[in-house]
Formats: structure tokens, sequence, C-alpha cells
């Protein structure tokens, strides 16, 4: 059987995750929040002391559990979707991203997953390095305020205080962060199409994708593959 993915990248709160949140249920595919696993290895880390600096110090990821059921990550059984959330990992997790074997691990992990499912995948490196393949690619972007406004709602859900001016100071020094490191930088790949979202709507970013996808399913249908 053929599986198909979607790759969705961009910075933090460019609307990726909702986009790829409401895509795969649209779709019936699984949703797959690679931004979730790097938050999650981050809360454990903390949790159990690790060296955040440390690149080798998180052999844990070899006993540690990542399912994804209802849109949301499940980490040795534990919903993530408030702890990750908190302000220790937002302001650790683009240094955790950034280690060679912490990346390796997880990129693993989340091409198996797309190996036995049909996927829509959101992140930072997806259609450049975790899949490469994928049937559809995009680059997700937004201003600085208007993705800072959006955390700030989301935020808001989970009893969380940041004032916007914080959460614009963390946006840009996490863009700064995941663009410039040296392995598996944030960037567009050369296939992927750009939506800004300061321009158009979710719901409008969600159509446009699906109608895109299922074109291309339905061109690939009559071509007998």
């Amino acid at each position: 059987m053929k599986y198909h993915s979607i790759a969705i990248d961009g910075p933090a709160a460019s609307g990726k995750s909702t986009v790829a949140k409401e895509l795969a249920k649209k779709l019936d595919y699984i949703y797959i929040d690679t931004g979730a696993m790097y938050r999650a290895t981050t809360y454990k880390a903390l949790s159990i002391g690790v060296d955040l600096s440390n690149p080798y110090a998180y052999s844990f990821l070899d006993t540690t559990e990542f399912v994804f059921k209802f849109g949301e990550l499940f980490m040795d059984g534990v919903n993530m979707t408030v702890l990750n959330r908190r302000k220790e990992v937002s302001d650790n997790v683009s240094l955790v991203a950034s280690h060679v074997p912490v990346r390796n691990k997880l990129v693993m992990l989340q091409q198996n997953i797309a190996k036995q499912n049909n996927v829509v995948m959101d992140g930072r490196d997806i259609g450049t390095v975790v899949l490469k393949n994928a049937d559809v690619k995009y680059f997700m972007v937004a201003s600085v305020e208007v993705r800072a406004e959006r955390r700030l709602e989301e935020l808001k859900k989970y009893g969380t205080n940041f004032t916007l001016h914080e959460l614009m100071d963390d946006i840009k020094r996490r863009d700064d962060y995941d663009s410039s490191r040296e392995y598996n930088p944030l960037k567009q790949a050369n296939d992927a199409i750009l939506i800004d979202t300061s321009e158009i709507s979710i719901k409008e970013a969600v159509a446009l994708i699906y109608n895109k996808f299922k074109s291309k399913l339905k061109g690939e249908s009559y071509n007998g593959n």
C-alpha cells in the first residue's frame, strides 16, 4: 500500500500546526506535530535534570514512547498538550532541538510513522529533511506581531501568563536560533509553496492545501500510479 504525506514547515506560531491539524482531520490522516516531540523531549530533560547543553545527555529517548492520538501527543502515556506550553519548555526547546543526536533520533521516529501511515506533518525541517519526497510541501509564514497575537490567544487556554511583548521577543529569538543553527536549519524547501497566513485565514489555507493535494492524487490515479 502506498501511503501519502503532506509536509508543512514554518517558524513558530505561523499557523502551521492549526492548519496541519485541521487538514489531517479533513483527510482522515494522522497529524504529526514534530515541534511537540521536541517540546516533550525538553520537558522530560528538565524533569529528570539532565544537562540541556550536552548533546549526548538525551539517551532517555531510546526508551521514550511517542504516540499521536486525536491530534495530540502522548509521551510515555501522558498527554503533553498543557505540559509542553510551560515557560521553561519554551525557553529551552530551541537549544534542545539544535542537538544533532536529538534531531537524528526524532527524525528517525517521524520517518517511521510516515512509512506506515498517511500523515500531515508540520515542523521546521519536514520538507527539507524528514519527508523529502512528500506529495506536497508548504512553507507558512506570518508577521511577528500576528504570530505573537495567535500564540497569546492559544496560551490563554492553558492558563499560562505571557505578555504580547514577551511573546514577540521569544518568537524573534526562536526564529534567529532555528534559522541559524548549523544542522537542519529552518528554511523553505526548493519545491515548497509559500503561504503567508498574515494575508489569508486558517480556513482558507486549509482549503488551498486540501484542493492542491486532492488534485495531485487525482492526477496520479489518471496516470495509473
